[in-house]
């Protein structure tokens, strides 16, 4: 089974580009688990223009034993109250952490790890993520050459970035994006790592990516669940998302 996770950071940028305390992250994530979701996710970044660091301990309050996915770069030091992403899990033991490549420039995550360049520094990190109990997924780029790396690493899942994938989709021909997905999960699946798949996936083209890839573990979807929301409701929402992951 695709297990769905939820991402309310686009709550928490509609809250602070008012100020105040509404719409609230935490009460998003009760309404999205009583809908039916599987997990949250969160994913703080050092300078908290969206989740903030007390949101991550609020939400995790309001689990009840559905699964916490916190992301973020690891290699992003200590600043004002952000303690980093090592610290935010020990204070919160998130079923799941999933290790971006992204800094403080980027909208949003944009591309995937390079682990020629960024293994060495990973490794000790995986393992401390892993030795306060935490799944590590590493968020790469379909078709990388590392995946197999991944696995050596001592990770446990890879996060396919599916951005490519949902712009070639909108355009019109997503074959070789999709291709290029599946392979990956392949590859992947072959060195016994699990694949969680997110960036840009919306009722149109989930379906695709889940009927190309049978062994997907997980999606998160954040930015067009809330946009489809909007005009649908949010449980409703929810529910759309889960009959297409039931889908045969």
């Amino acid at each position: 089974m695709t297990v769905l996770s939820v991402n309310v950071n686009k709550i928490a940028v509609l809250r602070n580009s008012r100020g105040g305390a509404e719409p609230d992250p935490a009460a998003t994530a009760r309404v999205a688990l009583a809908a039916g979701c599987h997990g949250i996710t969160v994913h703080p970044r050092p300078d908290q223009r969206h989740i903030r660091v007390d949101d991550v301990a609020r939400v995790a309050a309001v689990l009840g034993g559905a699964e916490y996915n916190i992301e973020g770069n690891p290699f992003a030091p200590p600043r004002g109250s952000y303690p980093g992403l090592l610290e935010i899990a020990r204070a919160t033991r998130p079923a799941q952490v999933t290790l971006v490549p992204d800094g403080d420039g980027q909208v949003t995550s944009d591309h995937g790890f390079d682990l020629a360049r960024d293994g060495a520094r990973l490794r000790p990190l995986v393992d401390a993520f892993k030795e306060i109990g935490c799944r590590v997924s590493l968020f790469m780029d379909a078709g990388s050459p590392d995946i197999e790396r991944v696995a050596e690493l001592g990770a446990d899942r890879i996060e396919i970035y599916t951005g490519p994938f949902a712009h070639a989709f909108a355009s019109g021909d997503a074959s070789r994006e999709l291709d290029a997905c599946a392979r990956t999960a392949e590859r992947a699946n072959a060195c016994a790592l699990g694949v969680n798949a997110g960036h840009d996936l919306n009722q149109k083209n989930l379906g695709a990516l889940r009927r190309a890839i049978p062994s997907l573990d997980e999606v998160s979807i954040g930015h067009a669940l809330f946009a489809e929301a909007i005009y649908e409701g949010l449980a409703t929402t929810i529910r759309n998302y889960l009959a297409i992951l039931d889908a045969p």
